[in-house]
C-alpha cells in the first residue's frame, strides 16, 4: 500500500478483511519488499511530489514495468496513466497503463456521485455478477484507451472509468468507500498468480 497520502486506511482495512498482509510503503526498501501495490485516491500532485522526496519516483515505475501487480483508485489511476490531461505544474506519472486520463473530469467535490457499474471482469470474483457500486469523488476520466490496455468498466453513457493492462488496474472511482470488495479481490488474485 503506497502510504504517502490519501485514503490509505480505508484500503488497508479492506485488504486485511480479505486476508492480505498490508505493508505501508513509504521508501524504496519497503517497495522492494512487497508483492503488490495499491495506489490510493488522494491528491495526485501531492503523491507525485512526495514520491520524489522519498526516492520512490524512479523505483516505482521500474517495479510496475517489471510486473508488480498494482491497483490504483482515483489519484492512483492518474498516476498510472501513460498520458495525462490537466496535469499540475511539473506533474509526472508512474505509468503502467496505456491510457490518457483527464484529472478532475467530473468537477468539484460537490459534484461527487455514486452509481452502479456493470463489470464483466468481476463475474465469478467474490460475490459474482451484481453491478459494482462505485463512488466518484473529484474523479478523473479515461479519455482514451491505447492498444495495450483494455476497458474494464464504463458509465452508462459510455465514458471509460476503469482499465487494465496485464497486472495493472486503474479505477476512476473509490470501491473501498462503498464496500465493493471485488476489485481488491481481483488485485489479490494477480498478486497470488505472480
Amino acid at each position: 500500500m503506497l502510504a504517502l497520502q490519501g485514503d490509505v486506511r480505508e484500503h488497508a482495512r479492506l485488504l486485511e478483511q480479505l486476508g492480505a498482509q498490508v505493508t505501508l510503503v513509504r521508501t524504496p526498501a519497503e517497495l522492494a519488499a512487497v508483492e503488490g501495490l495499491v495506489i490510493p485516491g488522494g491528491e495526485s500532485t501531492v503523491i507525485d511530489r512526495l514520491a520524489r522526496l522519498t526516492g520512490l519516483q524512479v523505483p516505482l515505475p521500474e517495479a510496475i514495468a517489471g510486473g508488480l501487480p498494482v491497483l490504483g483508485t482515483c489519484a492512483g489511476l492518474i498516476l498510472l496513466a501513460a498520458r495525462l490531461e490537466g496535469a499540475g505544474p511539473g506533474q509526472e506519472t508512474f505509468g503502467g497503463l496505456d491510457v490518457t486520463v483527464r484529472r478532475n473530469a467530473f468537477g468539484r467535490q460537490t459534484q461527487s456521485f455514486e452509481t452502479e457499474l456493470v463489470v464483466p471482469a468481476l463475474d465469478g470474483v467474490g460475490a459474482g455478477a451484481p453491478p459494482a457500486r462505485a463512488a466518484f469523488i473529484r474523479a478523473p476520466l479515461i479519455e482514451e484507451i491505447g492498444p495495450e490496455a483494455e476497458l474494464l468498466a464504463a458509465l452508462p453513457d459510455g465514458r471509460a472509468v476503469a482499465a487494465r493492462q496485464g497486472r495493472v488496474m486503474g479505477l476512476a472511482f473509490h470501491p473501498e468507500s462503498t464496500g465493493e470488495t471485488r476489485f481488491h479481490e481481483l488485485f489479490l488474485q494477480d498478486v497470488r498468480e505472480r
